[in-house]
């Protein structure tokens, strides 16, 4: 895991237990907060899922420039 993915890992982490703390904290029932737990999971899976399906899909599109650009090279030796 390079650096660029550990920082991005340690904020979305640092933003989630921020989120919690305060919901925990909050002068709330404890129905509501658990509403807020399970509402504020369901937004950072769906957030993590995006970002994982962006990643996922910039690594694809690097992987065919890659390929393309050997396979220029290669027939430049040929």
């Amino acid at each position: 895991m390079n650096n660029t993915t550990k920082i991005v890992v340690a904020v979305a982490a640092g933003i989630a237990v921020g989120a919690i703390a305060g919901i925990l904290f909050a002068p709330d029932k404890g129905s509501e907060t658990r509403k807020k737990i399970n509402e504020e999971g369901k937004r950072f899976y769906g957030d993590a899922r995006e970002k994982f399906r962006q990643g996922k899909e910039r690594f694809n599109d690097l992987k065919e420039d890659i390929e393309q650009t050997l396979k220029k090279k290669a027939e430049e030796f040929s």
